[in-house]
């Protein structure tokens, strides 16, 4: 059996099978990175930051301007 692994690490090239594989190996390579987008792979060293990023992904706007209605 050949087994497909279409997720190839960007720094030392080593490919996984599965996404989530891909992204906790990540963290080998960037071990001060410890919170880990699930959907992009990229790494942050504050979980406040991978929240604030996750919004990227989600479309999430929680802030409301009182002035304008504007959604950031």
């Amino acid at each position: 059996h050949r087994e497909e692994r279409p997720f190839l690490c960007s720094v030392c090239y080593r490919s996984f099978s599965w996404k989530e594989s891909l992204l906790i190996h990540r963290r080998s390579h960037q071990p001060q990175l410890s919170h880990t987008c699930p959907d992009c792979g990229r790494g942050f060293s504050r979980s406040g930051n991978l929240v604030l990023h996750r919004r990227v992904h989600s479309g999430e706007r929680p802030f409301l301007c009182p002035h304008c209605g504007r959604a950031f």
